[in-house]
């Protein structure tokens, strides 16, 4: 029986609900009260359980209707839901985001345009996967992502199947900890200097780690998950590292960290280029075109 329970009946039971009488209810959806009493009627008996009590002058709910209202809302919720994503796909011509993110790009950049793109496009269904590196690029060809953000200058998986769109430029600087031995030389520090300390570098299994674009590697290197791992080890006095500006200029004023004059970079932020990869003559959809171009604000302030 509860395959015949309809949208209209569940409408009319919240109604004379929040109505508290058939006929407030009437006036309310603009049917006839006959219309409103044989829907609950309806009701009734594809649920098999009375849902008003009918001795008083008004509709009292029963115990079972008490427990049944708020399963009929969830359900006009979800009803709601589901016509606004088909008017989102309708509209937008997709109804899902499936991107991921090289460990490297900032995180604050990132949500601060999901949280936009949330804002203008709620039915939007995002799924973000990160620490992705080479591995982004790679899921982009087998089609289990859609886009993947990643290092401009690192090598393109393959160019004839993908195809990168600058999104933004992210200032990154050297640092270290006020404790490290690093700190300690006001001279540009050269590279060979660099290698013989511990550098932290953000990768993950299945990046090459020659010649990352962001790292100067040498032979004592940590490879690390995130950059909020690559921050903790930094505080800590554990190494250095290329850090978005973003993520450490707090640390910097408070002195928790120092900057470093990186050799033949001449000190100072040295921007990392980010592309969005996809795959060669897709198009972008609405959403996606929207990401880029908050993307494409992610700046950071020098400290």
């Amino acid at each position: 029986m509860l395959d015949t329970v309809t949208i209209n009946q569940l409408r009319t039971f919240i109604a004379v609900c929040d109505e508290a009488s058939f006929s407030g209810a009437s006036r309310r959806l603009m049917r006839a009260q006959s219309a409103v009493s044989h829907a609950i009627a309806a009701l009734e008996e594809a649920l098999g359980v009375c849902l008003f009590s009918r001795e008083g002058h008004k509709p009292e709910l029963t115990a079972a209707g008490r427990l049944l209202l708020a399963d009929a809302r969830a359900v006009l919720a979800n009803t709601e839901t589901l016509k606004n994503r088909a008017k989102s796909i309708a509209e937008a011509g997709v109804s899902e985001l499936v991107i991921g993110v090289d460990p490297h790009f900032p995180r604050r950049p990132l949500a601060a345009a999901l949280a936009e793109l949330e804002a203008e496009a709620p039915t939007l269904n995002v799924k973000l996967f990160g620490q992705m590196s080479a591995r982004g690029e790679k899921l982009v060809l087998e089609r289990r992502l859609t886009l993947a953000i990643v290092v401009a200058p690192s090598p393109i998986v393959d160019a004839n199947a993908l195809v990168r769109r600058l999104i933004c430029e992210v200032p990154f600087v050297t640092v270290c900890a006020p404790s490290h031995p690093l700190s300690g030389i006001a001279a540009p520090i050269c590279a060979v200097e660099l290698q013989r300390h511990t550098q932290l570098a953000v990768s993950d299994p299945e990046t090459d780690v020659e010649g990352l674009p962001t790292c100067a590697i040498g032979e004592r290197t940590w490879f690390v998950g995130d950059l909020a791992a690559a921050h903790e080890f930094l505080l800590a006095g554990l190494g250095w590292a290329h850090m978005p500006l973003e993520l450490v200029s707090s640390d910097l004023a408070a002195r928790r960290l120092v900057e470093l004059d990186a050799g033949p970079r001449g000190g100072g932020p040295v921007p990392l280029v980010f592309a969005m990869s996809s795959l060669r003559g897709r198009n972008y959809s609405e959403s996606e075109e929207q990401l880029v171009r908050k993307l494409g604000d992610a700046r950071a302030p020098r400290a």
